[in-house]
């Protein structure tokens, strides 16, 4: 299905099929967190932890796991989460991305995650980090506008230039909250750099679902808008 002619800032679904999202480049990932390779910044994920797995389970997963359950309860809260995560720059996840992770997945809506949820997440973390080492072309540890640009163009997001600088402007690590982020650099970092794509990629199937006729305009009325704005992460 194409929209490279009309509607969500050119072109909302891509030139072409295909998975993911959108048709041709880097499909959303799904994947755990690694070294960035090479020098400089990397893109962030969980802080080193020691392993010592015991039998049954992934040695490296359960050993991060048990780590990050900070309490013992078997289970992970947001706040652990929180705690475990770190960009590339050693700064913490922002609450927001942190939470719209625990959203992804607790599959059970239990409000903590599980160890076969954390494997899921694990993965999910992983390929983003090959994503965004991908994209942070200069190596510099933040993505900044063209970067940005184009992570989004393969995704299959037409964006106009105004619309790439709302989501820089809402996004950029200058604009954080949280602990360290005066000490930041310029740009959009790992954490906040995962929740814009998801929620671009959120937004845009809301429209889409909204867009019967797919020739890229709807027309709703003050319900439908507040239900689907209130349905986003």
């Amino acid at each position: 299905m194409s929209y490279s002619q009309q509607g969500y800032g050119g072109g909302y679904g891509g030139a072409s099929g295909g998975g993911g999202y959108g048709g041709g480049g880097y499909a959303p990932p799904p994947g755990a967190p690694g070294g960035y390779g090479g020098g400089g910044p990397g893109p962030g994920g969980f802080a080193p932890m020691p392993s010592g797995p015991p039998h049954g389970a992934d040695p490296q997963l359960w050993s991060w796991f048990t780590a990050v359950d900070t309490d013992r309860s078997g289970h992970i809260t947001v706040h652990e989460l929180q705690k475990a995560l770190i960009n590339g720059d050693w700064t913490p996840f922002d609450l927001d991305t942190v939470k719209l992770l625990m959203t992804i997945f607790d599959t059970d809506r239990s409000g903590t995650i599980g160890f076969n949820e954390f494997a899921g997440l694990w993965k999910y973390i992983k390929d983003w980090q090959n994503v965004y080492r991908h994209f942070d072309r200069d190596r510099s540890g933040s993505i900044d506008t063209n970067e940005l640009h184009e992570a989004l163009r393969q995704f299959g997001y037409n964006l106009s230039p105004q619309l790439i600088q709302l989501v820089e402007r809402k996004y950029d690590v200058l604009k954080g909250s949280g602990p360290g982020v005066g000490a930041r650099s310029e740009g959009i970092t790992f954490d906040r750099f995962v929740r814009a794509c998801v929620v671009i990629k959120q937004v845009t199937e809301s429209f889409q679902r909204l867009d019967t006729d797919r020739d890229g305009w709807v027309q709703i009325n003050y319900e439908q808008f507040m239900h689907t704005v209130l349905s986003l992460p």
